[in-house]
């Protein structure tokens, strides 16, 4: 229920952190009272999503890594490319402006291997593309936000080098813990593939859930000229990743796989990490947060509209081949 209904269930836990004070003013608020602890969250998030890697899925990495490679150097290039132009075009605000590259330098969400799914796409490739982009993120993007800071006010090798710090802290070592854990213990595997998906899909959408909350206010003022850059990001993100997948000649399948992981992004680690890097400049995390509704909501949308279509093919193609009666 939670992994097939993500954007109903961001929608709902968003609104409850919006409206708990206002509902129960003198209440305790569970949503703000966690601010301190989202690393610590998305740090057993990722040890999770590790415990949960299929083992015949990481070797497919290596098996498969020119495919592999390709896509995650595509996700890499496009996406931080195109988030640096729309924060130029759209955006004002240099806090802003940053968030939205966060989004663009982040790799690729969980939930793309879910619509992948439901797109009748290649969850096998997909899964490969996030694992290969989230292992490699303490390479990429330190790099993007160093070259996006130079030349501001902002200190772009000491940025680089927290931001290496926490991805591999953060993402990288807490991922291959839990992928290692699982492979020579049997049960915690089996407790993990029982609890894991829903720990940490639940845990993604509480951390945006928060940051939302928080800057309730702030979002507001900036909603239009915000949604209008995210959105531009996401869609040119998901055409750029399909036509990236036509020149690599990959099939129809694959070519849809790449499409959701390059146009998704992990929201909870932008936000994570906008919280980290940029302590006091809470705004930077907004763009990451507002990002995993759109995404969501588009991304849910683009599955059904191929779902669909594979199921009308077979259709098609049995009434091309079928016998014509006879006059």
């Amino acid at each position: 229920m939670l992994q097939r209904y993500l954007l109903v269930w961001l929608i709902v836990l968003s609104g409850a952190a919006i409206l708990w004070d206002k509902i129960l003013p003198d209440a305790f608020h569970p949503f703000h009272a966690s601010k301190p602890y989202l690393s610590y969250l998305f740090t057993v998030t990722m040890f999770v999503i590790g415990s949960l890697l299929p083992p015949d899925e990481v070797r497919a990495v290596f098996r498969r890594w020119h495919q592999v490679l390709g896509g995650t150097f595509v996700q890499y290039t496009v996406m931080p490319c195109l988030a640096y132009l729309m924060s130029l075009f759209f955006i004002d605000q240099p806090e802003l402006r940053i968030g939205i590259i966060l989004v663009g330098c982040v790799p690729g969400a969980m939930a793309s291997n879910v619509l992948t799914l439901a797109a009748r796409g290649n969850v096998s490739y997909s899964v490969c593309l996030t694992a290969s982009a989230t292992l490699l993120s303490p390479i990429f993007v330190p790099i993007v936000l160093y070259l996006a800071v130079s030349g501001t006010d902002i200190n772009a090798v000491e940025l680089a080098k927290n931001s290496f710090f926490q991805l591999l802290t953060q993402v990288v070592l807490p991922v291959i813990g839990g992928h290692m854990l699982a492979l020579y213990h049997y049960g915690f595997s089996r407790l993990m593939q029982v609890f894991g998906p829903a720990f940490a899909n639940f845990s993604i959408l509480w951390i945006i859930a928060t940051v939302i909350s928080l800057q309730e206010e702030q979002l507001k003022q900036v909603f239009f000229s915000l949604a209008a850059a995210l959105l531009v990001i996401n869609l040119l993100g998901y055409l750029c990743g399909y036509l990236a997948g036509a020149t690599m000649q990959l099939k129809e399948s694959m070519r849809r796989a790449l499409t959701l992981e390059v146009g998704m992004q992990n929201a909870g680690l932008g936000a994570v990490l906008a919280g980290q890097l940029f302590p006091g400049q809470e705004m930077i995390a907004l763009p990451p947060a507002l990002y995993m509704f759109g995404c969501m909501l588009t991304g849910t949308i683009l599955a059904q509209i191929w779902s669909i279509r594979s199921e009308r093919q077979p259709e098609q193609e049995a009434s091309s081949v079928a016998p014509t009666p006879e006059d």
